[in-house]
């Protein structure tokens, strides 16, 4: 079998067989197979999109090219995850997480680290101090088992075929394909042997997929994916054209995270943390429908468990709970008042991303150290009344160089009508592997 054979097949539209995805893969990752080929495949699968077995295949080639992580006989119980595309202010690891363990769902969960507007889930995480999430495996499990809820960065070899694959899809112009982005997510995500997963797929201006039927042809083949490996996958499709929630910076979004578990948090964080839980509650065998599984979400949150939950893995993982409750949050602030009365009509979410990236909040590469006290409150979102004067956005910053710059960014990307303007819906979609349901 030849490589460029495949290419060519695959070209020529004909469905590609398990061994000869296998063969082309398993090749380009030892080395026998050079980059221009993997280009020309990868070209080849935007023009002729792979199928859904296809891409099932790709997904399962990928998965098991490196170290694979099966703890199913070391962790009793239903373990989950969740998986969102990214965005900005997107904390929802730290609130969801904490919220399904406490409702008595096994969570474990392995994170990476942010590239672009904000850290990642490890990032936030960091900012506790004394917290470690790089734990070895043993150390991992046994945090799980007593905690019922661990969050660590990902260890050993895991999916090298991605790494190689998207290294080399970010410079031919393949990166936006639907089947290669699903393979690429659901090939990690599937390496970790969690039996449920929740898809949080984000859609606007700061997602990647920018429109709602990029998204949602993203999110099924995920689920599609998920289905035909024997895992149980839900996907949301949910706004991301406005950030989520108010805080935007690491130490800013723990903070939000923890008001959020006490009951004071915004309601949009909450009502997604909610949406996403409640299915999670379902495929644990908690919650006997999504109704149920929603007040046994909010109920944890009520009675303080969720918090407790967050207060435990920080402690076993290193931090105190003193530490999750005094952050260390920068104390240099300015705030963007507005120019004029009206009503938020729309707010740029990757401007505003980019903006806390420009500060500090975020990595240009993968090199940049992040200043985790950095980033921003909103203190006005889409749909909401404001006077002239009154403060938009708080700003946290370190240093003034280019701060005025920021500035002009941020208020460039809020829109101000003066008609009354209603905020838009969170979740606009669910997916599963039964049927589509739009709410938009």
């Amino acid at each position: 079998m030849r490589a460029v054979d495949v290419i060519q097949k695959k070209r020529d539209g004909v469905e590609l067989s398990f061994e000869e995805i296998k063969h082309f893969i398993n090749g380009y990752v030892a080395g026998e197979i050079p980059d221009y080929q993997a280009s020309a495949f990868m070209m080849a699968c935007c023009f002729q999109p792979l199928s859904p077995r296809e891409t099932a295949d790709l997904t399962e080639v990928m998965r098991v090219s490196g170290d694979t992580i099966d703890f199913s006989s070391e962790i009793p119980g239903y373990t989950v995850d969740k998986h969102s595309t990214g965005g900005v202010g997107d904390k929802t690891t730290l609130v969801l997480g904490p919220l399904v363990a406490a409702c008595g769902v096994v969570v474990a969960k392995m994170s990476g680290r942010g590239l672009g507007h904000t850290g990642g889930t490890l990032d936030k995480l960091e900012a506790v101090k004394g917290l470690r999430t790089e734990l070895e495996r043993s150390e991992f499990i046994k945090i799980v088992n007593e905690v019922g809820i661990a969050v660590c960065g990902q260890t050993g070899n895991v999916v090298p075929a991605d790494k190689k694959l998207y290294a080399l899809r970010d410079v031919t112009a393949t990166v936006e394909d639907t089947a290669l982005i699903a393979a690429s997510i659901m090939s990690k995500k599937l390496a970790i042997s969690n039996k449920g997963l929740v898809l949080d797929v984000k859609t606007g201006k700061g997602a990647f997929m920018k429109t709602m039927d990029g998204a949602l042809g993203l999110a099924k083949r995920m689920v599609e994916i998920g289905t035909l490996m024997n895992r149980d996958v839900i996907a949301l499709v949910t706004e991301m054209g406005l950030p989520l929630g108010s805080a935007v910076g690491n130490a800013l979004e723990v903070r939000e995270a923890v008001r959020t578990l006490e009951g004071e948090g915004p309601e949009d964080l909450l009502k997604l943390c909610v949406e996403l839980g409640a299915p999670l509650l379902m495929m644990g065998g908690i919650a006997e429908d999504l109704d149920q599984g929603r007040a046994k979400i909010r109920e944890a949150v009520e009675n303080g468990s969720g918090l407790e939950r967050l207060e435990r893995m920080v402690v076993a993982q290193g931090g105190s709970v003193q530490s999750l409750h005094n952050l260390v949050i920068s104390d240099t602030v300015c705030e963007l008042e507005s120019l004029e009365d009206g009503w938020i009509e729309e707010m740029d979410a990757l401007s505003i991303g980019l903006g806390a990236m420009k500060l500090g909040a975020g990595r240009e590469t993968k090199d940049d150290i992040i200043d985790l006290s950095v980033g921003l409150e909103i203190l006005k979102k889409v749909g909401d009344r404001v006077r002239k004067g009154e403060s938009l956005m708080r700003i946290y910053y370190r240093k003034k160089e280019g701060l005025p710059e920021i500035m002009n960014q941020l208020r460039e990307a809020i829109k101000s009508s003066h008609s009354e303007v209603k905020p838009p819906p969170l979740i606009l979609a669910e997916v599963t592997d039964k049927e589509l349901i739009r709410f938009d």
